[in-house]
């Protein structure tokens, strides 16, 4: 029993002999741990020099290889030195030193070369994004823009300045590239953007190629406006029916995770593939969100209203047109137009397809085509013919300006609708206006009719009855119009709403609206920020409210951004360019949301070549 003890005594001795030893220890390894190496300059004798890190490591120029802190000792850097460099062994100082200075100078240029390269991937992305906003082929960049940026710098700066620009690459494919790479940033971005609400915008047309073209834009919530950018721009494989069209923005939807559900409304054409009840894009588009809205553009609507007009007038428009066309389809005809405009001292020489234009020069129309014995120079010997004509130049400037007004950006339903209904109002007084037998909301009808002999009844009764139709294609294209003012004033205007407007709204948004019109500083920033602006302002206090007016504010009015695009497409698909891919070129054109190009330059390699 005494030796078991005696063991157990040991053994506990000793246990506790081990752990203070294996403390001191675990304490002196957490020292040296904590301690860094200092270089001295001595290790340039073993091919050592230090890095700028801290701690600082030995780093070999004569192979480049880093080691560690702790491996900053003369024994392990000479071990270093003999096993790979033996060669060295033993040579003098200054041989060390200069292969130092090399390694120095070496690295420097690496760093030049580097940040050459980089500012030239830059410039390259840059330079191609001006391409692509100008529409322009790619080949421009190396043909014309890098040999005069040459030119300029070797001429206004010297020729190192000269010669580095020459590193920039610009090639056709180079830029091409460049160009897909931005478009698709863009185009993701844009979808990331996309939350539970956005309305989308869609038409089709047909390229130089004889391709369809179907363009998407998409108008969404951000952070404190509404905002609209284009989304594709895919081309149609065969047929353009309705069931095509939803197969190609479907396919979208599902490779981008966007869900029917988000979108709240889609604004088109009225054209059977859209509209169709069946198997229209719109009755497809229900199947996955029925709960969606349809807008048929304004601009269509406003010109179909338009467009009927009387047999009498029709005529007129068509003899005008085929008189515009004798003189400017022939190159003689239109040279010999011009001199005769020159010599009688016309304000114009030139004939337009604008009718106002063709009615300021009658005098020389009429002596042209005498001239030429065309049997259309009679009309112009006609008073009759020439009031209608004159009546014809009016309205139709008047029409123009209101398709102008209805064109642009960052347009909604209600400032289209109210611009539709102003010009309603005004016909209506021209229509009274005019069967009084008072023209002077037509002013060159009104002066031809108070300088020439004509007799103002048989103008009369084509005027009004042309008038009273115009009024009545728009009532029907535009119903209801008087009743949507009354319905959407409290989102034009909270602070204006009269009392029997407020009335005619369910009790919870009156209350609702009491409360934002005794906010002062609701009142203060709708006068300093836009409609969507303040109804996005109010959603963050009553959400329910914002909600309902963001609800008339994010739906498309019309296809202009479409439209617009489909003009910038016929500029860059030419003849020249009728097999191009068109997608990211039509993207990076017309976006106004700029690439990031941090980021873009990040994931590509700065090298010239590339």
């Amino acid at each position: 029993k005494s030796s078991i003890k005696y063991k157990y005594a040991w053994l506990k001795r000793s246990s506790h002999a081990a752990e203070s030893t294996d403390g001191q220890v675990k304490k002196k390894t957490k020292q040296e741990a904590t301690k860094s190496r200092r270089y001295n300059e001595d290790y340039v004798l073993m091919g050592f020099t230090s890095t700028s890190s801290d701690p600082p490591q030995a780093l070999c120029f004569f192979c480049g290889e880093k080691l560690a802190n702790a491996s900053m000792k003369p024994s392990h850097l000479q071990r270093h030195l003999t096993t790979k460099h033996g060669c060295h062994v033993g040579k003098a100082p200054e041989f060390f030193r200069r292969k130092l200075s090399e390694f120095k100078s070496s690295q420097a240029t690496m760093r030049k070369v580097s940040t050459k390269s980089a500012k030239a991937l830059e410039a390259s992305y840059a330079v191609s994004l001006l391409v692509a906003k100008a529409k322009k082929p790619f080949t421009i960049a190396e043909d014309l823009l890098l040999p005069a940026a040459v030119v300029l710098a070797e001429t206004m700066l010297d020729k190192k300045s000269a010669d580095t620009l020459k590193t920039v690459p610009l090639s056709n494919d180079t830029v091409c590239r460049r160009i897909d790479t931005m478009g698709t940033d863009i185009m993701e971005q844009v979808v990331g953007k996309l939350g539970d609400s956005f309305s989308l915008q869609l038409d089709e047309s047909t390229d130089v190629s004889g391709h369809a073209q179907l363009v998407a834009f998409v108008r969404y919530i951000d952070t404190d406006d509404i905002c609209e950018h284009i989304l594709f721009c895919k081309e149609m494989e065969g047929r353009t029916t309705g069931e095509d069209i939803f197969n190609v923005v479907n396919m979208f939807f599902t490779r981008n995770a966007i869900s029917w559900k988000s979108c709240s409304s889609v604004c088109t054409d009225a054209a059977a593939s859209m509209t169709g009840s069946a198997r229209g894009l719109i009755a497809r588009m229900r199947k996955g969100n029925p709960d969606i809205k349809w807008t048929h553009c304004v601009i269509h609507r406003e010109a179909l209203a338009s467009k009927k007009m009387s047999p009498v007038l029709h005529d007129v428009l068509n003899d005008s047109i085929k008189v515009i066309n004798f003189i400017k389809s022939r190159p003689l005809n239109a040279l010999l137009f011009r001199s005769l405009c020159e010599n009688t001292g016309a304000e114009h020489t030139e004939l337009l397809l604008v009718l106002s234009r063709l009615f300021e020069l009658r005098a020389e129309v009429h002596t042209f085509l005498t001239e030429h014995g065309s049997p259309h120079a009679t009309m112009f010997e006609n008073k009759d013919w020439l009031a209608k004509l004159c009546y014809l130049a009016d309205i139709f400037r008047k029409l123009n300006e209101l398709n102008m007004s209805l064109q642009g950006k960052d347009t909604s339903i209600l400032n289209l609708d109210d611009k539709v209904g102003g010009f309603l109002k005004k016909a209506e007084i021209w229509k009274r206006a005019c069967d009084q037998e008072d023209f002077t909301c037509f002013p060159q009808l009104d002066v031809f009719l108070s300088n020439e002999n004509v007799g103002t009844a048989p103008v009369k009764l084509v005027i009004v009855g042309h008038l009273a139709n115009l009024i009545s294609g728009f009532h029907s294209y535009f119903p209801d119009m008087d009743e949507k003012f009354v319905q959407l004033d409290w989102v034009r205007n909270r602070f204006l709403l009269s009392e029997a407007n407020r009335s005619k709204l369910p009790v919870t948004h009156q209350e609702k609206l009491m409360e934002v019109a005794s906010d002062r500083g609701l009142q203060m920033k709708f006068g300093a920020s836009t409609l969507t602006q303040f109804w996005l302002c109010v959603k963050q206090e009553h959400p329910e409210l914002g909600q309902k007016a963001l609800e008339q504010l994010l739906p498309f009015a019309s296809t202009y951004l479409c439209e617009a695009s489909f003009s910038a497409m016929m500029l860059i698909k030419t003849k020249q360019r009728n097999r191009l891919c068109l997608e990211k070129s039509l993207i990076t054109a017309v976006a106004s949301l700029p690439p990031r190009m941090t980021k873009i330059l990040s994931e590509v390699q700065a090298h010239i070549s590339h």
